[in-house]
């Protein structure tokens, strides 16, 4: 079969052929048509954090049907259409599972991380961490869903949102596109901060209750906000916008160094600061359930070539989610 493979990083994706993936125990085959680019893929592809393995296939938006399964597998049937998403398998046992929190299982593995993920015909993945995928959506319009659509829900679940509270976004890619859909199904005014007029102009087409340029100061205190761009000089500004007893949370699993705060400007009145650290497999069911729900929609922009996608992403080129089309 053929996938674009990671051998160094900072080097472009090659697309070759590679061994056909067999199912294990519990396991199935995904034949992907399409799947989702994502700002973590740059961070793989560029060595922006550790990498577990290489050579690798990077991708964990993946959709498709299933074509093999293993044995034990009862969950889904041969051209059952499903989803591969970032968090490949958590060890059940530890402390964190435990607690549900299989997002911090320090024995967890990731789509196109530590196994190779979604920019391939196939992909293999176990039966208890893959997806139905509601039909409202097409499989290029589902993929982003998967990890963007995840990630920002989570998101704004460790920003504590409730309903009919006022929540900026700032920065607004993929991940904030869909999130800012949730955040209205649930009745929540919503601020947009984010540079780029191409970034402003979708977020007021996709009902932003307001607006504005990257350093600009929303109109009112936020009760809560989220930071999609990987950007430490966000963190400040967010804090300094949120009300006292507000909350910031970071959707980034990478980000620049965070500037020196002033305690009394950013910090003091219980305002609080939290990290999101992957997902869990109930976030993505309820977001899957939600957006079926709701008609929550992604604009795509499909590409041929990841290395293309990756650096429209970069260069900040998207308008929305970028899709790679893989059949």
């Amino acid at each position: 079969m053929r996938a674009w493979v990671l051998d160094r990083p900072r080097e472009a994706l090659r697309l070759r052929e590679v061994p056909e993936p067999a199912p294990g125990p519990g396991e199935i085959v995904v034949e992907v048509t399409h799947c989702g680019l994502c700002r973590t893929d740059i961070h793989i592809c560029e060595g922006e954090i550790d990498l577990p393995r290489l050579p690798v296939v990077p991708g964990h938006q993946a959709v498709g049907r299933v074509g093999a399964r293993g044995r034990g597998v009862r969950r889904f049937r041969e051209g059952d259409r499903v989803g591969v998403a970032w968090l490949h398998a958590a060890c059940g046992e530890c402390a964190d599972c435990a607690r549900k929190d299989e997002n911090l299982c320090r024995r967890a593995r990731f789509t196109g991380y530590h196994v190779n993920g979604g920019f391939a015909e196939k992909v293999v993945v176990p039966a208890a961490f893959a997806y139905p995928l509601p039909s409202s959506l097409d499989d290029a319009h589902v993929a982003p869903l998967l990890c963007a659509g995840i990630i920002g829900y989570r998101a704004l679940r460790q920003a504590d949102v409730t309903e009919g509270e006022t929540v900026g976004l700032y920065g607004f890619g993929s991940s904030a596109h869909i999130a800012l859909q949730v955040a209205r199904a649930r009745k929540n005014r919503v601020f947009v901060v984010t540079r780029g007029e191409r970034h402003r102009e979708l977020a007021r087409r996709m009902g932003a209750d307001w607006v504005g340029d990257s350093g600009e100061k929303p109109p009112e205190p936020l009760d809560r906000a989220v930071i999609f761009a990987p950007a430490g000089e966000l963190v400040p500004q967010a804090l300094e916008a949120v009300r006292w007893g507000g909350t910031v949370a970071s959707a980034a699993i990478h980000m620049s160094a965070i500037p020196a705060m002033d305690y009394g400007k950013h910090l003091f009145g219980e305002r609080t600061l939290r990290s999101t650290t992957a997902s869990t497999r109930k976030d993505g069911e309820e977001l899957l359930e939600l957006a079926a729900k709701h008609g929550i929609t992604t604009e795509v922009t499909l590409f041929d070539d990841p290395n293309e996608g990756l650096r429209a992403i970069k260069g900040d080129r998207i308008q929305g989610s970028a899709v790679l089309r893989v059949r």
